[in-house]
């Protein structure tokens, strides 16, 4: 066997060693590290990886329209919903049953309390309105949902009560890939429109620049409508009033200006932004709440109402949303304990014969 060289011996040692450097850098220091054939194979790899993504673009085109067909298959469900929200028909006996041991136990618990009662009502009291529908179906749900809460103004109330329906409307094939939140009201005093109406514009189709980006469709725009407010009704701005003095004649007047208002009506005016320009910090926080919030109604809102209006569904957000928090936690100490673990040299395992000093 021929005798190798020291100098062979530290060309080994040195590929090697930068070797296992390659397999703790950082990306994206990692690729120029290896060596040319390697690398060029990951070049084979990552361009699979983009075909796997446009396959996964197509995927998600295909789930788009199964959304789309299904929802046809809901909406005469959600129309029925409506109507009885609205009074508009009354459910029989039949679609009423419903088992519901809870109800039962405070039906029960109440039965017991007039028995205990010792004052009973008078026979001429005046009976009881008997309320039609479901009333302020929506308005409960926007006041029990955080997200919604958060957007609605006390002033915004006495609109919402007029709400009578939330429907999701998808793009239809061929068209881009899109979907619209449609607000339906009764007349009311406040504007003319009977239905308010925002698109929520998608795409499913991997960057050209960061293919590898890609999780699926994500909303990249919107737009609202136009609220034909009655006069002196639009919440959405408000009048102040400012004392101006003459400079020469130092006489003052009074002028009245309009200014932005806090409403959830706001809702239907988003900020829009140049598709050529970067939005700022602020806007970019703005659309992204947008899109969740958008997102939520479709997904989860108007699917799910009546869970809302009950607090079923809420109780079900809470729940996971503490399962979430409870597995960040365990997370967070199990790696702490991997932090806080002694050194000591005597375990240490040894270096590689060809890692330790000549």
């Amino acid at each position: 066997m021929a005798c190798r060289s020291q100098e062979d011996r530290w060309t080994d040692r040195t590929a090697s060693t930068t070797w296992r450097v390659c397999m703790i850098m950082p990306l994206p220091l990692f690729p120029s590290l290896l060596p040319k054939a390697v690398k060029r194979r990951v070049y084979a790899l990552k361009k699979l990886q983009v075909q796997c993504a446009n396959i996964e673009a197509k995927f998600y085109e295909e789930v788009h329209e199964l959304e789309r067909k299904y929802a046809g298959l809901y909406q005469p469900l959600f129309d029925k919903r409506r109507d009885v929200v609205t009074a508009t028909v009354e459910p029989t006996d039949e679609d009423c049953e419903w088992h519901n041991d809870r109800e039962e136990e405070e039906e029960l618990a109440e039965e017991l309390k007039k028995k205990a009662a010792v004052e009973e009502k008078e026979e001429d009291a005046a009976p009881e309105e008997d309320p039609k529908g479901i009333p302020e179906f929506w308005l409960t749900i926007f006041k029990s949902v955080d997200m919604l809460s958060d957007m609605l103004q006390e002033h915004d109330e006495p609109i919402l009560k007029h709400l009578q329906d939330i429907q999701v409307k998808f793009s239809e094939p061929g068209e881009p890939m899109s979907f619209t939140l449609e607000f339906h009201f009764e007349p009311n005093g406040f504007f003319n429109n009977a239905v308010l109406s925002k698109v929520y514009k998608m795409k499913s189709e991997p960057d050209d620049d960061d293919p590898f980006s890609f999780e699926g469709p994500e909303i990249f725009a919107c737009e609202g409508c136009q609220i034909d407010w009655h006069k002196g009704k639009d919440v959405t701005v408000k009048t102040i009033k400012k004392k101006q003095k003459h400079k020469g004649r130092g006489t003052v007047r009074t002028v009245s200006k309009q200014v932005p208002n806090d409403s959830f009506f706001n809702f239907f005016n988003p900020i829009k932004v140049s598709p050529d320009e970067e939005p700022d910090e602020d806007a970019e926080f703005t659309l992204a709440t947008d899109f969740e919030i958008g997102h939520f109604f479709r997904e989860r809102i108007v699917p799910r109402a009546v869970l809302y209006f009950t607090g079923e569904a809420l109780e079900d957000d809470e729940s996971f949303e503490e399962e979430e928090l409870e597995e960040g936690i365990e997370e967070e100490q199990d790696g702490d304990d991997d932090d806080e673990g002694d050194f000591d040299p005597k375990k240490e395992e040894p270096q590689p014969a060809e890692c330790k000093q000549q």
